[in-house]
């Protein structure tokens, strides 16, 4: 069956823009274009759209979701199969936060007890498995299944106190970061203190610190390309700057 852009818009639940935006970057091209100029789409196409909104779902950028998609070895198959894993994921941790809700309105009305603790375990768990999604694979294999197990241990029995902490030594450490990027030093006074912030902010999920892993943490922000997005989103060239800082912190300068 072939769609018009309207047709394909009340299909799939998206505006006619969106499918013209989608046109315009290459990430959604009809299949072809009828003598009356209008974009027809198949069943290729609709397939491909379906992918598209499931990515979107997942909080991927439509930058990444185009490399996916169009790439010569993506297998739409196994992407379902994907998808499928990780909705499921999504579903228990609504399910963990709806729990939650729930558990936190008996208190309230004061059916039941329930520790500050309590009140943070599931957006601690969502945590907890967003990194093992992102990360985990390559954590892992870098640092040993019991050293992560212990990390996740330790997060999920992080008090509020400690959270409010650690989130406050993480904004000071951008903060810190971003001046010390500045001074184009990683010697210097700010940027050494950038690599201590960091360090204090280890301290929370590591069970165990050294200076050789804190250098090869490092050397993983340059090395990762999700990490090093993750630090130079607001000035490249970040990431190498943190790892040039904390060679020299830990002594482990190369």
């Amino acid at each position: 069956m072939e769609y018009t852009v309207q047709k394909l818009g009340l299909l799939a639940g998206v505006s006619t823009r969106t499918l013209r935006y989608y046109d315009e970057i290459g990430i959604l091209k009809p299949a072809r274009i009828n003598s009356s100029g209008y974009r027809i789409y198949g069943q290729s196409e609709v397939d491909k759209l379906q992918q598209i909104l499931f990515y979107k779902e997942l909080g991927l950028h439509l930058d990444k979701i185009k490399d996916i998609v169009n790439s010569p070895s993506f297998n739409a198959a196994k992407a379902l199969s994907e998808h499928r894993e990780q909705l499921l994921d999504k579903r228990v941790q609504l399910d963990r936060l709806i729990a939650n809700v729930e558990k936190t309105i008996n208190f309230n009305e004061g059916r039941i007890m329930m520790t500050d603790k309590e009140k943070f375990e599931g957006f601690k768990q969502k945590m907890v498995e967003d990194n093992e999604n992102k990360y985990g694979k390559e954590i892992r294999e870098k640092y040993g299944d019991d050293a992560v197990n212990k990390s996740n241990k330790k997060v999920l029995n992080m008090t509020q106190s400690e959270h409010d902490e650690v989130t406050k030594l993480s904004e000071d450490l951008h903060t810190t970061l971003a001046e010390a990027f500045k001074t184009g030093d990683p010697a210097g006074e700010l940027a050494q203190k950038a690599a201590d912030l960091h360090k204090q902010w280890l301290i929370y999920y590591w069970s165990e610190y050294s200076k050789e892993a804190h250098a090869g943490l490092a050397q993983m922000y340059v090395d990762d390309e999700r990490f090093t997005a993750y630090y130079d989103k607001e000035q490249p060239g970040t990431a190498e700057f943190l790892r040039d800082a904390i060679y020299i912190y830990t002594g482990m300068k190369q």
